[in-house]
This record gives structure tokens, C-alpha cells and sequence, in this order.
């Protein structure tokens, strides 16, 4: 699934190409998604002029005169910039055509992505109201996490994965930040000492980061706008690597299933 990483290098790649744009039409070849594409899209932003491209976690926010779209990669989703005129392709669901002449063409082979919408504040949507903070903003305060980790039980792995901690943190960039700041996955989140703490969320920042700065990780299906996969894959310590040699201190990397995902830890660099 696509990361905060991967989901922020898209917006990246799209914004100079949809800010100051009119859209002039939207194609929905496939509406059934996560959540069925509105039926009242098409009229709604038929002529309205792009104004900003954020992101909020994992989704991706395009504000028009009419309002917000709110868009998520899902699974195996991905958004390309193309001409109008390009043949579409299986999977190929959604356009939204401008005026440059060029579209932004969503694909998605398993369906698991969404796209909606709101005349409203994005920020007070359903899917964004309860989020925590961004990981790469002030807001993410290790003080702050260290105290909501009191007491608790759950894996520290799980914690800095749950949304109400903190947002878009998935399942490559938590095992590859708590290797680099020396905890074990399985750890309770209220055994970590608060030095620990500060420590994972700089770690947390780094990897995020530095995994922005060469476009996110491609393990499968995952590429940028223009196309081409990210390169992060090739600086992971732990991520996918079971049975291989630590690449820190050569100890054999393990793997568990810690709900219902794959988390892999070196035993003697994360204690």
C-alpha cells in the first residue's frame, strides 16, 4: 500500500500540473471503488478551477472552486499525468481532464482506493476529523507521545502505526524507524522510557523524510506521476529482508506476524 512517503511524492508531482487548471470534464469508466464515486462528480467540478493540492496522512486533498476532492491511493492505486487523448488502459478509472490539455488518470487494479468529495471544510470530513498529527510537523511532540503511551500494553509497533497516535506512519516506515532507534517491535508502548521515545520520533522523521526525498519505496506496483518507482527499497535494514544479515551488525533479520502484517527486527540491534 502506498505510504505517507509515496502519497506526498504523488502530490508532489502533481501540483504544478493541476493548480491554476480548469477542469474541463471528469471521466468515470469504473465508479465502484472503496466507496462508489459520487454520480454528481462530473456536474460539480465540470469548469471549476483547481486552487491548492495537499494532503492530509494518506490522503490527498484537491481544492476547486466547488470544493475539496478527497483522494485515496487504497492499495494499488496510483495517479499519472497524461495527454487527454492517451488510451486508457485496464484498470484506468477515473480522469480529470484540464484544460492544458493533459489529464490526471487514476489507476487501480484491486479497487481499494476511494474518491470523494466535499463542499466543506476537508479538515471536518468523516475520514480526516479524528486524525492525529503529521509526523513531519511541530505537532508531532515526543513529550506528548511519551505521556500518551502510559500504561499502555499494545506493541509499540502497533501504537505508532494507529492513526490516532500519529498519521501515515504504515507498516515499512514503523519497522524501518524502530530499527534505527533500537526498539523491538513487540515492546509495550508503555515500557519505552521517554529517551526512547524522542529517540523513535526523530527516527520516525528521518526515514519519512529521507524516503520523500528519493520518491518512496516501490516493492510491487507503487510508481510517481511521471511513472517511474520510488528508490527507498534499496536503503531498507529490516523491511522485507528475513533470513538476510543485518546490514548494522550481520545478526540474521526475523520475522513475525504482529496484526496480521509482517514486521521484521533485528534481535540484537533493537532491544
Amino acid at each position: 500500500m502506498p505510504e505517507l512517503p509515496e502519497v506526498e511524492t504523488t502530490r508532489r508531482g502533481i501540483e504544478p500540473w493541476l493548480v491554476g487548471r480548469r477542469i474541463v470534464r471528469v471521466v468515470v469508466r469504473e465508479p465502484r471503488l472503496r466507496w462508489r464515486v459520487p454520480r454528481t462528480l462530473p456536474s460539480r467540478l465540470q469548469g471549476t478551477l483547481v486552487r491548492s493540492v495537499g494532503r492530509r496522512a494518506k490522503y490527498l486533498l484537491i481544492g476547486t472552486d466547488a470544493g475539496t476532492l478527497i483522494w485515496h491511493l487504497g492499495m494499488s492505486g496510483s495517479l499519472r499525468i497524461l495527454a487527454a487523448d492517451a488510451p486508457a488502459l485496464a484498470h484506468d478509472h477515473v480522469d480529470l481532464v484540464l484544460d492544458s490539455g493533459r489529464c490526471l488518470r487514476f489507476n487501480d487494479p484491486r479497487r481499494f482506493g476511494s474518491l470523494l468529495f466535499t463542499a466543506g471544510d476537508p479538515a471536518r470530513h468523516r475520514l480526516l476529523a479524528a486524525l492525529a498529527a503529521e509526523p513531519l510537523s511541530p505537532e508531532f511532540d515526543a513529550d506528548a507521545l511519551w505521556r500518551r503511551a502510559r500504561g499502555r500494553r499494545v506493541s509499540i509497533k502497533s501504537f505508532i502505526m494507529d492513526a490516532r497516535t500519529v498519521v501515515g506512519v504504515g507498516n515499512i516506515y514503523a519497522s524501518e524507524a524502530l530499527f534505527r532507534a533500537g526498539i523491538r517491535p513487540g515492546l509495550a508502548a508503555g515500557r519505552v522510557s521517554r529517551t526512547r521515545m524522542a529517540g523513535l520520533v526523530t527516527a520516525i522523521r528521518e526515514v519519512l523524510g529521507e524516503a520523500i526525498t528519493v520518491g518512496g519505496t516501490t516493492l510491487r506496483d507503487y510508481v510517481n506521476p511521471a511513472g517511474m518507482p520510488g528508490y527507498f527499497a534499496q536503503k531498507l535494514f529490516v523491511y522485507e529482508r528475513a533470513g538476510k544479515a543485518c546490514r548494522r551488525c550481520g545478526t540474521t533479520i526475523r520475522q513475525f506476524t504482529q496484526n496480521q502484517r509482517s514486521t521484521y527486527w533485528c534481535p540484537r540491534c533493537q532491544r
